[in-house]
């Protein structure tokens, strides 16, 4: 290797060493999947998904509810993959991204088996349960209802074996703090291991 070869390639490193050791680097190599920020129904584990899904956009185009958004360039190393905002738009269970999906990234399975999240009712926020109003919503427009969520005394239950994490009733809540959550959020716990 040539001298000017080898100071060229050194002063590369050395402007990008900024870059891979400050807080940017984490969100360059960590997984979008978040609260309310959940991967389509069927897909793999969340430390295999990036390697699996080959970014052909086929998933975001077969949803006739625009659900499914392609992450862009500030998702690091995720760029290209679908996300649902469950806050946003909800997964409506369809299945056709995984009908279409060439790679398997999206698994077949019946609407009953999505397990995309957990839906999690913040009871300190929920006007129900903390008594200020009675609210319905998250019930009524669950379309697993008296499965996924049921009333318990008037207020809702999410019952973990049977619900989706489809974003319907997080979607549909009419609460809304001061950090943007929703009284009722879905925790991706299904992402690390499926």
């Amino acid at each position: 290797m040539k001298r000017r070869s080898f100071v060229t390639l050194l002063g590369s490193a050395i402007a990008t060493l900024p870059f891979f050791s400050s807080p940017a680097a984490g969100s360059f190599l960590s997984s979008p999947v978040a609260l309310n920020r959940l991967r389509p129904p069927g897909a793999v584990a969340e430390d295999i998904f990036a390697g699996k899904c080959i970014r052909c956009g086929r998933c975001v185009e077969v949803c006739p509810y625009r659900s499914i958004i392609m992450l862009d360039i500030r998702a690091g190393v995720f760029a290209g993959t679908p996300l649902v905002e469950a806050e946003k738009i909800p997964c409506y269970l369809c299945m056709k991204c995984v009908e279409v999906c060439p790679t398997g990234s999206l698994q077949p399975l019946g609407q009953q088996e999505v397990r995309m999240g957990l839906a999690v009712i913040d009871k300190f926020t929920c006007t129900t349960w903390s008594g200020l109003v009675l609210c319905r919503t998250c019930y009524d427009i669950c379309p697993l209802k008296d499965q996924a969520i049921r009333l318990d005394e008037l207020r809702p239950v999410i019952d973990e074996q049977n619900c989706t994490g489809c974003g319907m009733c997080t979607h549909a809540c009419p609460v809304t703090t001061e950090d943007g959550n929703k009284a009722v959020n879905i925790e991706p716990i299904y992402s690390a291991g499926r």
